[in-house]
C-alpha cells in the first residue's frame, strides 16, 4: 500500500511566512537608519554601526541564551514549548521593540536618545532570535517532509523581497518624498518613525493573533531527546565574558570630552581593543576544538572539525555581508562617490540587499527539479527578472534608479557563475567568495561608480553562501546536526563585531571610509579558505564535497 503524502498547510505556511518578511524588511532598513542616526545624532562611524551591534548581538544572546536554558534543563525549551507558541512569543517580544522605538522618539533626545534607540532595536531582534529558531523547523513540519526544503526556500524568497523594500519603505518614513541635505537632518521631525514602528508593531500583533487563535496551525510540540553539551556551554560563555571585557574600555572611552591632541593615540586603542574581540572568537573557538580533541565528552558537535571552522564562517559571512551596506552609507557622503546626501543612497541600499534577493531566487531554482535545459534557461532569466523588480520597486517609490541600469553587466557575472559552479556547495563557496574578493579590491583599486558596483556585488556573491556553509559544516555529524545547526545560528554574532570594527577603520585619519573595505577583502578570503579546507575534511571522512554521504576517498 502506498504511504499517502502529508498535505502542506498552506494557512498556516502562509502565516509563517510573513516573520521571514519582517526579518529581511527590519535588517535591511538599518542601511538607511545608519547614516540617519550618524546625523541626527551627531556620531562618529564606529557609534554609527552600534545599531548593528544592538541588533545581531541580540540574535547571538537570545540563541545562546536558550542554549544555555535547554542545556541545564536537559530538554530543548523551543520544542517543549511548540514551534507555533515559541513563534508567537517571539512576535510579542518584537511587539515590545516596536512600542519601545515609539516610546524613544517620545522620550528621547539628540543627546539620550541613540541610547534608547539601540535599546529598541536590541528588544525587537531578541524576538527575532526565537521566532528564526522556530520558523525554519516549523516550515518542514507543515507538510511532507520531503518538499520541506521548498517550504525554507519560500520563506527565504520572501525574506530577500523584504531586503529589497525595507530600505525604500524605512526612507519614505523618515525623508518622505523629499531630499534633504545633512545639515538639515538634525532639524527633521522624528513623528514619522512612530508611524511606521506603530505599523509595524500592528503587523507584529496580527501574525501573533493570527498564529495564537489558529485551529490549522499545528503546535510543533517536539518530544525528541536533548543532547547536552555542557563543555560549549562554559566556551560560549567564556567567549561572550571575553566580547564584554572587550567592548567595554571602548564604551567607556566615549564618556566625557576627548582631548584633541590625544585623539589619535585614543582611537589607536580602541582599535586594538575592537581587535581583540575578533580574536576572542577566533581563538575561543580554536581551542575549544583543540580541546574537544583530547577528550569529547561534554563538547558534542564541536568535536568535529567542520562545526567550529563553519560557525566561524557564519560569523565573517553574516559580518561581511552587513558591514559591505552599513558602512555604504559613508562611502556615498564622500567626495570620491559623489559625496551624496543621506536621503539619497536609499537606492543604492535597496540594489545591495536586492543583489541578495537575485542570487537567492536563482539558487533556488534546483529545489523544484527542473530539467537541464529548462534549468539552464531559468538561470539566465531569473536573475534579469529579479533584476528588474528591484528596479521597478525604487522607481514606483519615485527613485532615480538610473545609476544602476548597468549594474545588469554584474548580474551577468552572476549567472556565468551559477552555470558554472552548478549544485556543488564547496566549489559554490570557493568560487563565490573568489569573485568578491575580487570585487572587493576592484573596488578598493577605483572610484565613483566602478567602485560602487564593485562593493555592491558583494551582495550578488553573498547571496547563496549561507546554505552553502551551512551543509558544509553539518555534514556528518549525525546525532549532533540539530545542535551544531543552533551553534551555527549563534554565529549571527559576526553582524554584531565586524561592523563596528570597519566603522572604527573608518575613523582613523590614516585609514578613512574607502580603505576600511579592506575588512570586506579579508573576510572573503577566510571564506575561500574555509571551503577549500572543509571540502578536504569531509573527505577524509569519507563525505564528498557536496555535504553529502557518499563514495569513501
Amino acid at each position: 500500500m502506498q504511504e499517502q503524502k502529508i498535505q502542506t498547510n498552506y494557512g498556516a505556511l502562509g502565516t509563517l511566512v510573513t516573520v521571514f518578511f519582517f526579518w529581511g524588511f527590519i535588517a535591511s532598513g538599518n542601511g538607511v537608519f545608519i547614516p540617519f542616526c550618524k546625523n541626527y545624532f551627531d556620531l562618529d562611524q564606529f557609534q554609527s554601526q552600534l545599531v548593528d551591534f544592538a541588533f545581531y548581538g541580540a540574535y547571538y544572546l537570545g540563541a545562546l541564551g536558550l542554549f544555555v536554558y535547554s542545556n541545564w534543563k536537559g530538554h530543548d525549551l523551543v520544542a517543549g514549548w511548540g514551534y507555533k507558541r515559541s513563534i508567537v512569543y517571539g512576535l510579542l517580544f518584537s511587539l515590545l521593540g516596536a512600542v519601545a522605538m515609539i516610546l524613544s522618539v517620545q522620550w528621547g533626545s539628540q543627546e539620550s536618545g541613540f541610547g534608547f534607540f539601540l535599546f529598541s532595536f536590541f528588544v525587537l531582534a531578541l524576538g527575532f532570535s526565537l521566532q528564526q529558531t522556530a520558523a525554519n523547523p516549523f516550515a518542514i513540519a507543515l507538510g511532507d517532509p520531503s518538499t520541506g526544503a521548498h517550504r525554507v526556500n519560500l520563506g527565504g524568497g520572501i525574506n530577500s523581497f523584504g531586503t529589497a523594500i525595507g530600505p525604500i519603505v524605512v526612507s519614505l518614513a523618515l525623508f518622505g518624498a523629499l531630499h534633504y541635505d545633512d545639515a538639515s537632518l538634525q532639524h527633521l521631525s522624528l513623528a514619522r518613525i512612530t508611524v511606521l514602528y506603530a505599523g509595524v508593531g500592528l503587523l507584529f500583533l496580527l501574525a501573533a493573533a493570527l498564529f495564537a487563535f489558529s485551529k490549522r496551525v499545528p503546535s510543533g510540540i517536539r518530544k525528541e531527546s536533548f543532547e547536552t553539551a555542557p563543555k560549549a556551554v562554559w566556551a560560549l560563555v567564556l567567549i561572550t565574558a571575553g566580547l564584554v571585557a572587550c567592548f567595554l574600555p571602548v564604551f567607556n572611552s566615549y564618556r566625557g570630552e576627548s582631548d584633541p591632541q590625544t585623539l589619535h593615540s585614543l582611537e589607536m586603542v580602541r582599535m586594538a581593543w575592537l581587535l581583540g574581540a575578533l580574536v576572542i572568537v577566533a581563538a575561543g573557538l580554536a581551542i575549544a576544538y583543540a580541546l574537544s580533541r583530547k577528550n569529547p565528552g561534554g563538547w558534542g558537535a564541536m568535536r568535529y572539525p567542520q562545526l567550529p571552522l563553519g560557525m566561524f564562517a557564519i560569523f565573517v559571512y553574516v559580518g561581511v555581508e552587513v558591514t559591505i551596506q552599513s558602512n555604504m552609507g559613508e562611502l556615498l557622503k564622500s567626495a570620491d562617490f559623489g559625496s551624496m546626501q543621506t536621503s539619497a543612497i536609499t537606492p543604492f541600499i535597496s540594489m545591495f540587499w536586492g543583489s541578495l534577493m537575485i542570487g537567492r531566487w536563482t539558487g533556488a531554482i534546483p529545489v523544484f527539479q527542473p530539467g537541464p535545459r529548462i534549468k539552464k534557461s531559468l538561470v539566465i532569466l531569473v536573475p534579469l527578472v529579479a533584476f528588474g523588480i528591484v528596479l521597478l520597486v525604487n522607481e514606483l517609490a519615485g527613485k532615480d534608479m538610473s545609476p544602476l541600469h548597468a549594474y545588469i553587466g554584474c548580474v551577468a557575472v552572476l549567472v556565468l557563475a551559477f552555470l558554472l559552479a552548478g549544485d556543488k556547495p564547496a566549489l559554490t563557496l570557493m568560487l563565490f567568495s573568489s569573485l568578491a574578493f575580487a570585487a572587493m579590491c576592484i573596488g578598493l583599486m577605483t572610484t565613483g561608480m566602478t567602485a560602487v558596483y564593485a562593493f555592491l556585488s558583494g551582495g550578488l556573491f553573498c547571496s547563496v553562501m549561507w546554505p552553502c556553509i551551512f551543509s558544509l559544516s553539518i555534514a556528518g555529524l549525525g546525532k549532533y546536526e540539530s545542535q551544531g545547526a543552533a551553534f551555527l545560528i549563534m554565529m549571527i554574532l559576526g553582524g554584531a563585531i565586524i561592523p563596528p570594527i570597519q566603522g572604527k577603520l573608518a575613523d582613523l585619519a590614516s585609514v578613512g571610509i574607502h580603505q576600511s573595505y579592506w575588512v570586506a577583502v579579508v573576510c572573503f578570503a577566510y571564506l575561500g579558505v574555509f571551503a577549500w579546507t572543509v571540502r578536504r575534511i569531509l573527505r577524509r571522512q569519507g563525505i564528498d564535497y557536496d555535504g553529502q554521504i557518499g563514495k569513501a576517498h
